[in-house]
């Protein structure tokens, strides 16, 4: 009899499903490493009494009672933490004499590993028809799943001279503009009661190197991907740092303009609120899956809008439309890079966050309101250009820097750094070099002629 006349949905090994035709009690690695791999994955069902062709045999209810009481002292002495486990029974024979037993293993709240006296413990992951140990990368990749990226309690001791950065961003939004003391990052459960840092503090620490806290920008002529770049950048690092870079690049290429009050007098008006950018790239990266590798965020600025595209799925029941405006409720997916914002003033516990958006569009059409949109994998929150299409009456509008500097450089040719410096409001010539023009040649959408030192250098357009 085949396997499949028993379980229909079963037809051969794969990832759900394994035969073994016994255990070996001698060698109990053999079998015992499946029941770890599922464990650390979704789950699976391990056969016995049935060969590796998938005919099943099956086992008498003898050797099924020895089966389990074999799995019952393996799962006690070397699998840590305890798999869990259900057994099914089918009948083989038209006697109820032999049996497949199905060897149900459910998924695991945190990583098991088998261990082989006090000094050898191994992780296995489950593949197509066996389990593998798991290496560095896919340990470190299944504790995210698992865990959440932030609350495993790390080896690092806090120490503030390790976290400036940090430090600085709590210093700019805190209130009181302080530095956060170790009481309250305990009290937060950033750092645990014996001083070690939680894993997801760790992605705020200087010099943090992890891929994982890249976000891509993108500056777009028009209002699709099919047209030019005129500016782009990759920030990474710790969190605080790829934050501030990010509002950076957005802050230099965003339109500010003005408009005319009832009193005669004129007030400025900006393409985008800064409150509802902050809150929206706060929450796309407090908010994404970070167990999902090879992605990153991207913000893409374009002529009549921002889209913000962060990795994971959608955490509430229902969809984003189904909730009135300014109703979100607060789920946090990391919550201790949430609690790292909230500490530095930058996110609520209330859930807050697209209500703060929403009102700073308060006075906009029902078309104008932030919008987040759900695909699998991944969201999308768009926030619309203020400034789009009114270049009269009542706003008017202004180039961005970057935009400024390029069609200066279309229509004049090239140009000496005070030249363009002088078209900007910027008064520092380094923070100009740093925050505007070295992005744009380190893009390659300028180019310098000359001696980088020489007053006499010429910025142009790079023709590519």
């Amino acid at each position: 009899m085949k396997i499949s006349e028993l379980y229909s949905d079963v037809v051969s090994e794969d990832q759900n499903y394994e035969y073994k035709a016994e255990l070996n009690p001698n060698n109990p690695v053999k079998w015992a490493k499946t029941i770890v791999g599922y464990a650390n994955g979704e789950g699976g069902i391990m056969f016995v009494g049935v060969s590796n062709d998938g005919e099943a045999f099956g086992l008498d209810l003898n050797e099924i009672d020895i089966t389990k009481n074999l799995i019952a002292r393996i799962n006690d002495r070397n699998i840590f933490p305890h798999a869990k486990i259900q057994y099914t029974m089918r009948s083989v024979d038209d006697r109820a004499e032999r049996f497949v037993l199905g060897v149900k293993v459910l998924p695991a709240d945190s990583i098991l590993r088998y261990r082989e006296g006090d000094f050898n413990e191994k992780v296995f992951t489950k593949g197509d028809g066996n389990a593998l140990p798991a290496t560095p990368e896919e340990i470190i990749a299944l504790a995210k799943r698992k865990y959440g990226v932030d609350n495993e309690t790390s080896e690092v001791l806090y120490d503030e001279r390790l976290w400036t950065e940090y430090i600085d961003l709590c210093k700019e939004y805190r209130d009181d503009a302080t530095t956060p003391t170790l009481k309250i990052l305990q009290n937060e459960e950033i750092v645990s009661k014996d001083g070690y840092a939680k894993s997801g503090f760790l992605m705020f620490r200087d010099g943090y190197e992890g891929e994982d806290s890249l976000i891509c920008c993108r500056l777009w002529r028009g209002k699709k991907k099919t047209g030019t770049v005129l500016d782009s950048d990759r920030f990474k690092g710790s969190l605080a740092n790829a934050f501030r870079n990010t509002l950076g690049f957005i802050e230099r290429n965003t339109k500010t303009g003005w408009r005319k009050t009832e009193d005669g007098g004129r007030e400025a008006v900006r393409s985008y609120p800064k409150e509802a950018i902050r809150e929206a790239l706060v929450n796309a990266i407090a908010h994404r899956d970070y167990s999902i590798g090879g992605t990153q965020i991207d913000v893409d600025i374009y002529s009549d809008r921002i889209e913000i595209v962060s990795p994971g799925s959608w955490l509430l029941p229902k969809g984003y439309e189904e909730y009135p405006l300014g109703s979100i409720p607060s789920i946090r997916r990391n919550t201790i890079i949430s609690a790292c914002f909230d500490v530095a003033n930058l996110m609520e516990r209330g859930g807050t966050g697209f209500q703060t958006m929403i009102e700073s569009y308060q006075e906009c059409g029902e078309d104008m309101q932030p919008v987040v949109s759900i695909y699998p994998g991944f969201l999308n929150l768009c926030l619309r250009d203020k400034l789009f299409e009114d270049d009269t009456e009542p706003f008017r509008t202004t180039l961005s820097d970057s935009e400024k500097i390029i069609e200066k450089l279309k229509s004049e040719g090239p140009q000496p750094i005070k030249d363009l410096q002088d078209i900007t409001n910027y008064k520092s010539r380094s923070q100009f070099l740093k925050e505007v023009i070295n992005p744009l040649l380190e893009n390659g959408v300028l180019i310098r002629e000359g001696n980088v030192k020489s007053p006499k250098s010429l910025i142009k357009l790079n023709k590519l």
